[in-house]
Order: structure tokens, then sequence, then C-alpha cells
């Protein structure tokens, strides 16, 4: 299989969707796997980490998602991924299409096969969103505290 990682393009996402450590089973398994140049930066991750596990590092994201059957992000895709998704496309990262029946539509529109992080469940738990909802719940109490501060 062809798998992509682009660089995410929602404003202030730091993440990328497979580390470099992901990448190497993934190689190791007879999979491509297709990084967009600088994914990972702002993670901690570096091209160079990609190259060695066995990843193709690609210039832009149209070249990613061309080359790409399977489409791994973090976020659900912006306005400009739209018209780079097609039937033959599936698309693997958190979706919250619930609050959003504009993304909803144009998701509907574009004919991909769309997997929600937050929809697969294990055992009745939901063990790709558990993670950042313990997060989201430690952050809560010290931006609560931060907002009292400036107050």
């Amino acid at each position: 299989m062809q798998i992509g990682v682009p660089k995410e393009i929602k404003p202030h996402e730091t993440r990328v969707a497979l580390t470099p450590a992901e990448v190497r089973p993934l190689v190791a398994l007879g999979h491509q796997v297709w990084v967009q140049r600088s994914a990972g930066e702002l993670a901690g991750f570096h091209d160079a980490d990609y190259a060695a596990a066995g990843a193709q590092l690609v210039a832009s994201l149209g070249e990613l998602y061309q080359s790409s059957q399977l489409v791994v992000k973090v976020k659900e895709p912006q306005a400009a991924e739209f018209s780079l998704l097609t039937p033959q496309h599936q698309l693997f990262c958190y979706l919250h299409l619930g609050g959003d029946a504009a993304l909803t539509e144009s998701l509907r529109a574009t004919g991909v096969t769309a997997y929600g992080f937050e929809c697969l469940l294990k055992n009745g738990a939901t063990p790709l969103l558990a993670p950042m909802s313990r997060i989201a719940g430690r952050l809560a109490v010290q931006m609560g505290a931060w907002y009292l501060q400036a107050t």
C-alpha cells in the first residue's frame, strides 16, 4: 500500500500522524510510505529521521496525495486539500464530523473513504481518542488557572 503523511496545514497544528518509529515497521512489511518534507519538524521529527526509517520524502502536498492510496493525518482535511482527495483514497484522521456539516458534505462530494480516529472502537473503548481526552482534561485545569490570573 502507498501511505502518505502530509504536513498538517490547519492553523496551530504541530502534530504529525506517523513518527519515524511508526514508519519503519510499515516499510518492513512492504508498504511505501510518503512523507511531505518538514511534516514532522514542529513535533521534533526531522526529514532525515523519516528517510532513515525508509520513507520517501516529497516536496508538495499535491505530490503526496497523488502518490498515496491511504492518507494518514492528524486533523480533518482543510479546504485546500479537498480537491486533492479522490474516490481512490482512504483517509485516516480525526474528523469530528458531528459538528461540521460543511466538512461532512465536502468529504462526501470527493468520494473518499474516510475513517475518523474518534470513531474507532476496541473492546468498547476509543483507543485513539482516549489519550487526547486525558491530555485535554489535564490542560483544562492549567488553562483555567491561567485565565483566573489573567482577569
